[in-house]
Parts: structure tokens; sequence; C-alpha cells
């Protein structure tokens, strides 16, 4: 039996390009979410949820999410968090222009907010290894660089944190102007508030 479908790509949020499918059709309406992060209120500013003054009647809707588990029973929002490590990564860039931060990103993509946000905040460039990923996302650019003489990193290797644990960062950088770096780590990750109590 043959029935028109209508489908509709929506922005899910966890990454560029990620998206969330809608089906419309005779039998009703399905929302599948794939991996998504919205913040409050942004499922409310998308028009092609809406029909009229209301939201759209959706009978079923397939959640795909890590963090349907009870021992996920509170994640801190976007907004916490990044204010958690401004204040962390200013407290400690302030102490000298050796003091450097490498932010342990596991994903090439998915912390574009946190990289433009501390930039912006903070006057400094995130040190990346290629800007080729991100050629499509022009509002990042003027926020990340390839050159390796600044306190914030980002840069990858596939033995990240054993460069760490030698006091070098993954580009290989383990001094500034003859003096040697004083690295912190910060691993950006929800699965940590998983794995502890409170």
């Amino acid at each position: 039996q043959k029935e028109d479908i209508e489908v509709t790509l929506l922005p899910a949020g966890h990454c560029p390009g990620s998206v969330m499918f809608l089906f419309e059709g005779g039998n009703g309406t399905v929302l599948y979410t794939g991996d998504f992060r919205l913040a409050k209120g942004e499922a409310a500013r998308m028009e092609l949820l809406h029909s009229g003054t209301g939201v759209k009647d959706i009978q079923s809707v397939y959640l795909d999410t890590t963090f349907c588990d009870p021992k996920f029973y509170h994640i801190p929002s976007r907004e916490e968090c990044l204010n958690g490590i401004l204040e962390l990564v200013r407290s400690w860039t302030s102490l000298s222009r050796n003091h450097v931060v490498w932010l342990n990103c596991k994903a090439a993509y998915g912390y574009e907010y946190l990289f433009i946000n501390l930039s912006e905040e903070l006057g400094i460039k995130v040190h990346v290894n290629k800007l080729d990923m991100f050629r499509n996302m022009p509002e990042i650019l003027y926020h990340i660089t390839t050159d390796r003489c600044t306190q914030i990193h980002a840069c990858r290797h596939p033995r990240d944190d054993d460069c760490f644990r030698g006091n070098r960062l993954p580009c290989g950088m383990t001094c500034q102007n003859g003096a040697p770096l004083h690295i912190i780590s910060i691993k950006p990750s929800t699965m940590w508030f998983g794995e502890r109590i409170k």
C-alpha cells in the first residue's frame, strides 16, 4: 500500500549539520531525534514543529540518547559548564604566558560553542591542528588558529594522554620563549556526570 509521507529535517544541535527527522503522513506524525542537544526554549522556536498556534500532534518520538538513564540525574546546562570552564581558564592563563590549557576534545566536531565563547571572553584564539574542517563554519574561523603560540589548545594527537603526561601538548609544544609550559587539561564530557554520584 502506497502512502505519501512528508519528511522535514530539523536542526539537532548535536554538531554542525546534525538533524532530527519529522515524518508526517496519513497514519500520523513521528519525530526521530538521533543524537541531539537543544537548549531550553529552542524547540519552541522551531516553526516547523508547530501548526497554526499550537505544537503539531506527534504520536511517536524515537529518542536516541545516551543519557536516558537515571544515573544522569543532573547534567549542568551548557551555560553553567561554560562559566565553570571560563573561570578556570581565565585564572590559569592569567598566571603567565607559559600557563596553557589543553582542551582534551575526543570528537572532531561539537565543541564550536566552547571555542567561540572562550575566544570572545578571553581574547585568546584556540589552537587546532588544521582549519579544513571548519571552512564551512565562517563564524568560528576568527576564533581558531593553527599558530601554536597561544594559551588555549584543542590540538589532537593519536596518543593525546601520553603527550600530556610528558608535559607537552599534542602539537608537540613543550616551551615558549625557552621556558617550560605549565599545562592543565580540561576534558569537556557529559559522560563524566554519569560516573559520579553527585
